[in-house]
């Protein structure tokens, strides 16, 4: 009697173990059978918003549904953000995450989600941040940009893509290090941020070189400075802020894509190999690299651990700079 009972048990952990198993494998099999959403915190025209086209137009031709982009912008990218954090765990909301997203974590009072609770797909890439200024904007260099903001203080409007956003935190932490004062002028993308700046309305913005780089050839913006230490291979006669007297001035953009959490590894798995197989396609990957981006298509294990580190890193900055956002 006792032998039946045992061998009914086991029999049953069997078909359940057998059951999770085909449903998980089923899972990846059908996934995607219906069109993916995939949300840019940022507005049309944005850094974040170009990159996430390249790649929604491969992944679209490689995995047979039409990955749609949405820009859900507002809140320094926090808008965006919410949504997806409370979106289903299927696989079909999917985030496109900045060096916004750690940020806010520790700029926003109060945020409804938690950031670091988003299941990681890969980091698509990082670039270097520049410093433009308009055409007409008198100060030709660093120092010459320094010198004139303390003689102006407060006169010099930046422009970024939102409270809390790598761009405005960039400047922030320009102003502690420069010992200079700046006005902030957020805005909810670099496409309007960019006519300001080329219109007067503005002077000065820190922006991701993938969005700056046709301004700079078509001469409508001017650039002073690279975050990066070094120069960029894309601007070699644009000196970096650290070698212009900023020592040690580093800071750099990058993208990638997140789940809501509690997604399923099987679909995350899934995605990480078609992002990355997109990523590196031939002309996604130059014309990512011709934008002034570095591609890095990592493991979900390593955009995670990736992820936690910037969320980390940025607080000491936001808490040091005392940028507060709600």
């Amino acid at each position: 009697m006792m032998m039946t009972i045992l061998k009914k048990q086991y029999l049953h952990c069997i078909l359940v173990v057998t059951t999770i198993m085909y449903a998980s494998l089923s899972l990846a099999d059908v996934y995607p059978s219906k069109p993916v959403k995939l949300i840019v915190p940022f507005a049309a025209g944005s850094a974040s918003d170009t990159v996430t086209r390249s790649v929604a137009e491969r992944l679209t031709i490689s995995m047979g549904q039409p990955f749609l982009v949405e820009n859900r912008a507002g809140g320094g990218g926090t808008i965006g953000n919410d949504f997806v954090a409370k979106a289903p765990p299927d696989g079909y909301t999917l985030l496109i995450s900045t060096a916004a997203l750690p940020i806010s974590a520790s700029a926003y009072t109060n945020l409804k989600y938690d950031t670091s609770a988003f299941v990681s797909v890969t980091v698509f890439t990082n670039s270097a941040l520049a410093l433009a200024v308009n055409p007409t904007f008198p100060a030709k260099n660093v120092r010459e940009f320094i010198d004139y903001a303390k003689a102006n203080p407060n006169k010099v409007n930046f422009g970024s893509l939102g409270v809390g956003t790598s761009h405005h935190v960039t400047a922030e932490k320009l102003k502690l290090d420069a010992g200079i004062n700046m006005t902030h002028v957020p805005y909810k993308g670099s496409g309007p941020a960019h006519l300001d700046l080329m219109g007067g309305q503005i002077q000065v913005m820190f922006d991701n070189l993938v969005a700056l780089m046709p301004q700079f050839k078509s001469g409508k913006l001017r650039p002073v400075a690279v975050t990066t230490l070094k120069r960029h291979p894309q601007l070699p006669d644009v000196p970096s802020l650290s070698e212009s007297g900023v020592k040690g001035f580093e800071a750099v953009a990058w993208f990638g894509m997140v789940a809501p959490p509690g997604t399923p590894k099987e679909i995350i798995n899934k995605l990480n190999v078609e992002v990355v197989k997109a990523l590196n396609t031939p002309e996604v990957r130059q014309r990512l690299i011709d934008g002034g981006s570095e591609v890095i298509g990592n493991s979900p294990e390593e955009a995670d651990r990736f992820l936690k580190a910037e969320i980390a890193k940025w607080a000491i900055v936001v808490k040091n700079a005392k940028i507060t956002a709600e």
